[in-house]
């Protein structure tokens, strides 16, 4: 290990600092004032990159090559900022009032239009961007050589920090903007406008994330996966620099990527004599960073205590147990799911049947723990995969029969459950949420890289049910009448002791611990249950694909999982399968109408959640009121009359 290497990696290490910090900066802002967590964030960081490299190619034949492109990185920052203005004061602006999920499935959905936007604009291949022009060379760093662009990097993310925070602290608009931080409710009362001061601040965070990607342009191609690598590169840097201080965010990015370099440069090492490989743990190194942050200092390294607290909202209604108007309901639909193949469902339809029934029960394992136990988990799709990987291992590395192997998978993932919601009912809201990512994240890493185990990034093949359920049909009942049990069972534990203290805890904890509720104990349970129920959706789903990949437990299952509660309602037990069976099924309808199904999608969940802000069972339940209130005062009147 040469002393000139290390150098070379602590400056790319400086280097990549600075891009994270651009990134994450904006994020930190719009956080910090709106409370909003923007998960469209990365698409601005895209666009930045895309629209830089497309200004670029216009310019230079006008203003030359150099020109054009330095020209080109402000003008495309520029864009992206009034492109975030637009957004806020067209869309996000009408959910301030709404939950913070809610305002995450808004910006979720934004992610979908705007990558098939630029998928419709510059199409699907990878561009490559020019070099930045009288930067093109390298120099001399103990022999090695170091690019000069990256120099320029490195002395950007300082000078844009310094920048912001003399805009923060040295004039008006600064001060309002702490101010907000701080209190919101007293800014308004001082006659300032909100609604403008929260605009200028997301198109500020926005021109940040655009100026971040534009700067990239040299360094890296533009493709259409930027979007979800720079969000989750970003949640992690602000999460562990502390929700909304710009300082904590430089400090995290410029942390995460000294232990970066650190890997890469030591490369394989012994650790108690076994071999170990360093520069494979980049791919999860930032994730274990928040990780070991949040359990050591929960609220970031530069970030406040009180920032913990959590908001509990509007308070809800207590769960009602089902009328038997809906019993009879969901007696008769059931009845109906189990009769499809007798009532002669193509193989097409049950093969869908089965999706939409192994996605029904992941949603409701999740909304165990985000609606009646209120811990947002970001991370849900590690406990869907561990029961995958666990039925599979079980069959193909132990032999077991199918039976087991269906025992085997959500023990995994009970015991996976255990582990990671034992460090996560120690903390809550976001920060809660971003440690069950960067927990998942650390199992997907585990899952991608052993390929003696799990198979690597090619996952397992050829598990299929047992000859006697070989026929899609058989799979089919078998599934739907697990998947029915599972259901019912969740139910059956909401309306027992342990659900009451589940809402206690949600709601009121310094009261449950009062009374004699163990609030930390009560939760962990709720993980733990919650793990296991995802993970029998994890082995039926290896027996209906035959085979499992890591990006089952991916950042874009734990998407998925939360998009279904989101848009069947938090606040109702049905919400979760309705979301579920909501969503497979416009993915699956919408993907096979057009190649843009995810701006279609996209567009869709937004119209959703403005007209049904309450979800799709919440918002029929209360068109449902209102019909009634409006019948029943018209009867009245008929009455009086």
């Amino acid at each position: 290990m040469q002393l000139s290497g290390l150098i070379v990696q602590l400056l790319n290490a400086l280097a990549g600092a600075s891009s994270l910090f651009l990134v994450a900066a904006g994020l930190s802002l719009i956080f910090g004032v709106t409370r909003i967590v923007n998960f469209a964030h990365g698409s601005l960081y895209m666009l930045g990159v895309y629209l830089a490299y497309s200004l670029a190619e216009s310019l230079a034949p006008v203003l030359g090559a150099g020109w054009g492109f330095w020209l080109a990185l402000p003008l495309a920052a520029l864009a992206v900022g009034l492109l975030g203005a637009l957004i806020e004061a067209l869309l996000l602006r009408r959910l301030y009032p709404a939950p913070e999920l809610l305002q995450l499935l808004a910006t979720f959905a934004l992610v979908l239009v705007v990558r098939d936007g630029v998928l419709a604009l510059w199409g699907p291949d990878e561009l490559l961007g020019p070099r930045a022009p009288g930067l093109r060379g390298a120099v001399s760093v103990l022999g090695r050589q170091f690019p000069a662009y990256d120099l320029f990097l490195i002395a950007a993310g300082p000078l844009v920090l310094l920048l912001v925070w003399l805009l923060l602290t040295r004039t008006r608009f600064g001060t309002l903007v702490r101010a907000a931080t701080q209190d919101r409710e007293m800014v308004s009362a001082l006659g300032v406008q909100q609604a403008w001061l929260f605009t200028a601040v997301f198109a500020l965070g926005a021109l940040l994330a655009g100026l971040g990607g534009a700067l990239q342009l040299p360094r890296e191609s533009a493709n259409l996966d930027m979007d979800l690598n720079a969000i989750g590169a970003a949640f992690v840097v602000v999460v562990v620099g502390g929700l909304g201080s710009l300082p904590g965010a430089y400090l995290a990015a410029l942390l995460i990527s000294l232990v970066k370099a650190l890997c890469i440069w030591l490369g394989q090492v012994t650790l108690w004599g076994v071999p170990v490989n360093l520069s494979k743990a980049t791919l999860v190194v930032d994730f274990a960073v928040m990780a070991a942050v949040l359990v050591w200092r929960p609220w970031g390294l530069l970030g406040r205590p009180q920032a913990l607290v959590r908001s509990t909202g509007e308070g809800e209604a207590p769960l009602r147990p089902a009328g038997r108007g809906a019993r009879a309901a969901w007696a008769l639909l059931a009845l109906a799911l189990l009769a499809l193949p007798w009532l002669g469902a193509s193989d097409y339809t049950l093969v869908l049947g089965i999706e939409l029934a192994v996605a029904a029960l992941l949603a409701a394992s999740l909304h165990f723990i985000m609606g009646p136990g209120g811990m947002h988990s970001f991370g849900h799709a590690a406990y869907f995969g561990a029961g995958a990987y666990g039925a599979g291992l079980a069959l193909k590395a132990l032999g077991l029969p199918m039976a087991a192997t269906l025992v085997a998978g959500p023990l995994l993932a009970a015991l996976l459950a255990l582990v990671f919601g034992w460090l996560a009912v120690r903390l809550s809201g976001v920060y809660l949420a971003m440690l069950t990512l960067a927990l998942a994240q650390i199992a997907w890493a585990v899952t991608y890289q052993w390929d003696d185990l799990t198979g690597g990034s090619n996952g397992l093949t050829g598990i299929w049910p047992a000859s006697a359920l070989a026929d899609t049909a058989r799979y089919y009942l078998l599934v739907l009448a697990l998947v029915l049990a599972g259901l019912w069972l969740l139910r059956r534990m909401l309306h027992a002791p342990l659900g009451l203290a589940l809402r206690a805890a949600r709601d009121a904890p310094l009261r449950a611990e009062a009374i004699g509720v163990d609030v930390r104990r009560v939760q962990w349970l709720a993980f733990v249950i919650a793990g296991a129920f995802a993970g029998v959706a994890g082995a039926l789903f290896v027996y209906s694909k035959g085979s499992i990949s890591p990006e089952a437990l991916g950042i874009g299952k734990s998407i998925d999982a939360l998009v279904m509660v989101l848009l069947g309602g938090v606040q109702t037990l049905a919400g979760p399968v309705a979301g579920a069976v909501g969503l497979t099924w416009l993915q699956d309808a919408v993907a096979r109408g057009t190649d843009y199904w995810r701006a279609v999608l996209g567009a869709i969940i937004l119209v959703l959640v403005l007209v049904f802000p309450q979800g799709l069972v919440g918002g029929a339940q209360q068109l449902w009121r209102r019909w009634a209130a409006r019948r029943g005062a018209a009867a009245q009147e008929a009455g009086h009359g």
